[in-house]
């Protein structure tokens, strides 16, 4: 599966400023990618850093380290964005603002399951660079966000950085089948705003599958097959 041109020129300059500048570019490239500047896949960042691992730049700690902190920091500053531009969500322009019914609701997920979420999120292709900025919006408490953001991303972190350092030179030969994770993700993504816009509108109700607003799946009747 062919690769979009301009994702191949970003990975192209990504591995040719990594190559320059170690580790600290590493901890540049995840946090930029973190903070969901496409096109930055760590997809890319990170098999490339195993790579330079098994080529002895730097050790496996140092890597899974440096990654994971620059992922951490611009984890938090997408969440920050977030959380500073959540008035934004009710008072803002119209193709942005939202119910403050909705707001609420929002509110309530994160409450309940805002650690699920994020960790969750932090384990899917494209998901993963943007769920900080609903976690500040919900103003989830700092510590939790970035606790579970961290757990989430180490097995990401630390396994693709293990696929560089196994497949050594070999490692962009599994480029291809992350492109099939990202449409999928992104379908997933599209399907999720297309049911979000739907409830908001009040087309379909809640539950799935989607139904008319107000309908009640018809009880079932038990027959009567006793003795009369």
């Amino acid at each position: 599966m062919s690769s979009i041109p301009i994702v191949e020129t970003v990975t192209n300059l990504i591995l040719t400023v990594m190559q320059a500048g170690g580790l600290p570019v590493l901890f540049g490239l995840m946090t930029v990618e973190s903070f969901g500047i496409p096109p930055l896949p760590s997809e890319v960042i990170l098999p490339f850093a195993g790579f330079m691992v098994a080529e002895g730049n730097y050790t496996f700690p140092e890597a899974a380290v440096v990654a994971l902190l620059g992922g951490l920091l611009g984890s938090l500053i997408a969440y920050a964005v977030g959380r500073w531009g959540r008035h934004l969500l009710v008072t803002g322009p119209r193709f942005l603002r939202l119910d403050p019914r909705h707001l609420d609701a929002m509110d309530r997920w994160f409450e309940r399951r805002g650690e699920w979420t994020v960790l969750g999120g932090r384990l899917l292709p494209i998901v993963r660079a943007y769920i900080s900025y609903p976690a500040g919006a919900a103003q989830m408490s700092p510590s939790r966000f970035s606790v579970f953001t961290l757990l989430g991303a180490a097995p990401f972190t630390v396994g693709f950085l293990y696929v560089g350092v196994v497949l050594g030179k070999n490692w962009s030969r599994i480029l291809p089948f992350f492109n099939i994770a990202d449409y999928a993700a992104v379908a997933l993504i599209v399907g999720a705003v297309i049911y979000v816009a739907l409830r908001w509108r009040n087309v379909i109700g809640p539950g799935f599958p989607p139904r008319a607003p107000g309908s009640r799946p018809e009880p079932s009747v038990p027959s009567d097959s006793g003795p009369r």
